[in-house]
């Protein structure tokens, strides 16, 4: 008997040591995938989120992570003939997958459905918005339900009230009587620049919401703001692999505006 209860004793030990040890070695995943994506090496921090997913394939927190680092891979791909769009779009329904999965695990959690809006962002934005309705609909609902929950901290809550904001633009390009019959009456530029300037509240001195904010002053003839915000881009520091496109751009609104 004696013997029986120490040999349940040792199982015990040993599956609770197995579980501690691959929980740890997630979280050191995680930091590791983490890090590559802070040096904008976004292969190594892909394979890194993969290992972590072996390890915890129902991981909410790795699988919005697999989706981040897909959404930055298909960025950089090429997309001049029609296999290289295809592999493209491959890559961000791959981010969607993975964004749909986190939601699902951790529907409380905001990040889920910032990730998933940015996934299904990239889509629309390569097929083209206005072929994409139900697409851009899906964005607005995830952005709403994150900036609802209102958790994830500063940089998530910027995130999420940027891509809305963006959205609120991208729908604008059409004028209302054109998008209202397809649903699409609700983009304003008014509660674009509302929503960006939340989202440089949130996070100061980021290049690519300052960008996109001074964009929607220059869609509400705000010249003045827009011209004092994109100042503010050049002298913010680079904290994004794109942001030296994003200050070029910069450059360029600032030249094109400067004299109204």
């Amino acid at each position: 008997m004696r013997k029986n209860l120490f040999f349940v004793f040792l199982l015990v030990l040993f599956f609770t040591g197995v579980s501690i040890s691959f929980a740890q070695s997630v979280d050191e995943l995680i930091k590791e995938g983490d890090e590559y994506v802070e040096k904008f090496d976004n292969q190594r921090a892909l394979d890194t989120y993969l290992k972590a997913e072996k390890i915890t394939p129902d991981n909410w927190e790795v699988l919005w992570r697999l989706s981040r680092a897909y959404v930055d891979i298909g960025e950089k791909m090429p997309d001049k003939t029609d296999a290289q769009k295809d592999e493209r779009e491959k890559i961000y329904k791959k981010a969607l997958e993975y964004a749909d999965k986190s939601v699902k695990l951790a529907p409380g959690q905001s990040i889920t459905y910032v990730r998933r809006a940015i996934a299904n962002g990239r889509i629309a934005l390569f097929e083209g918005v206005f072929s994409a309705i139900g697409t851009v609909k899906d964005v607005k609902a995830d952005c709403e339900k994150a900036i609802q929950l209102g958790n994830g901290g500063n940089y998530v809550q910027a995130l999420a009230h940027y891509v809305f904001g963006r959205t609120h633009l991208k729908v604008c390009e059409k004028a209302y009587l054109v998008r209202l019959p397809l649903g699409l009456g609700w983009g304003d530029t008014e509660e674009a620049v509302r929503l960006l300037e939340t989202a440089v509240k949130l996070k100061p001195n980021f290049r690519m919401f300052l960008y996109e904010l001074a964009k929607a002053y220059v869609e509400e003839d705000e010249y003045d703001k827009a011209k004092d915000t994109l100042k503010k881009v050049e002298k913010a520091p680079k904290a994004h692999e794109d942001d030296d496109i994003v200050l070029a751009d910069a450059k360029k609104l600032y030249e094109k505006i400067k004299n109204k």
